[in-house]
């Protein structure tokens, strides 16, 4: 654990096993229940949109407002009403049952141009690393978003904890 943190610390990313291990990972029952949201949150700083924004509650900040998010689960439907609102840009709804070979990917993404549905996009890793290729799915662009665009990318199965953000070609 003690690396795992100091990686953290040079890098700012954290491990998929130190994700595991502070409960920020679904169950693999729930993963295979439908869409279900990951939320990456770390930081002990004040901060609440993404709890004020799940109509379902499953997003709660118990105690301080300094405390990081807790997830129920069970209580997520995957509506993906929490990412946009997020500052931090560190939640995502994954399906890991979309499809037989792939998963998606709802994402965070603040740059232009914004992809569009059927375009092949770079994925890359919460690093920034390209792991991959996807497919966008789906956009959703609206006002009430704050200029944060929540992007649905489909990637291969296996990708579903690894991709955490896109890079798009200007003319597709």
């Amino acid at each position: 654990m003690a690396r795992a943190l100091a990686a953290h610390q040079r890098t700012g990313v954290l491990p998929e096993k130190e994700l595991a291990r502070r409960g920020l990972l679904p169950p693999k029952e729930r993963l295979a229940a439908g869409p279900v949201v990951v939320v990456e949150c770390i930081e002990n700083i004040p901060c609440n949109p993404c709890a004020a924004a799940c109509p379902r509650r499953a997003i709660t900040i118990d105690g301080a407002l300094t405390d990081t998010p807790k997830i129920d689960f069970y209580k997520c439907n995957g509506c993906t009403a929490c990412i946009a609102k997020c500052p931090g840009l560190a939640i995502f709804v994954v399906n890991t049952g979309y499809s037989k070979t792939e998963a998606t990917v709802t994402l965070p993404y603040e740059f232009l141009p914004r992809p569009e549905p059927g375009q092949r996009v770079t994925c890359l890793d919460r690093a920034g690393t390209p792991v991959g290729r996807g497919q966008v799915v789906k956009v959703l662009d609206k006002k009430v978003q704050n200029r944060c665009a929540v992007v649905t990318v489909a990637v291969s199965k296996k990708l579903w904890n690894v991709v955490r953000s896109i890079r798009v070609k200007r003319g597709r």
